[in-house]
């Protein structure tokens, strides 16, 4: 069953539900337009004797100016409305996501020192324990996980992930077992 629900206004139609952290995203997503703009000429080419549409900077050029003019739109349409509270509070909350990516580039930055196995073993209970898991169940179910994750990816896929420079450290026997399959 299709229902049609009557417009009144052009206001009504074109109404935002607006959030917190509009304005401040929108700052942010119309500088990332203008600097995308600004690197046009460095990362594409206009070719010479070419039809308009075949030009390699044509349709990334089409792209991004389309980008930054929306971009420029919701700015202005986020200047011109009421003025919401909580903005800070919002923008907080955004920048806590960042967390994990620093998380993660721990873990990366760990594998190559301590070892593919060793370092999944350690950082996933670490994040259910900062996620606020407390149950050793919990912690011994990502333990097996964890190991799973690193038999399958580099003995069954052979994914080459570097070994740990720890493992140098240990026997000859052991060492060439453990960089070639944790």
């Amino acid at each position: 069953m299709i229902v049609i629900h009557k417009i009144k206004s052009y206001q009504e139609l074109f109404k935002r539900d607006r959030r917190c952290g509009d304005l401040v995203f929108a700052v942010i997503f119309l500088l990332f337009s203008v600097f995308l703009l600004s690197q046009l000429g460095e990362e594409t080419k206009w070719v010479k004797k070419s039809a308009l549409f075949a030009q390699p900077a044509f349709w990334p050029a089409v792209s991004v100016i389309g980008m930054t003019v929306f971009a420029a739109f919701h700015l202005l349409g986020s200047v011109l409305s009421p003025r919401i509270y909580g903005r800070l509070q919002e923008v907080t909350f955004w920048l806590r996501s960042l967390e994990y990516a620093a998380w993660f580039l721990v873990y990366v930055w760990a594998v190559p020192i301590i070892g593919y196995l060793p370092a999944t073993l350690i950082f996933l209970p670490l994040l259910a324990f900062r996620a606020g898991y407390r149950d050793k169940k919990i912690f011994l179910i990502l333990m097996a996980v964890g190991f799973a994750v690193v038999v399958i990816f580099k003995s069954f896929l052979a994914v080459k992930i570097p070994g740990g420079a720890i493992y140098e450290y240990l026997p000859d026997f052991i060492r060439s077992f453990m960089l070639v399959n944790f």
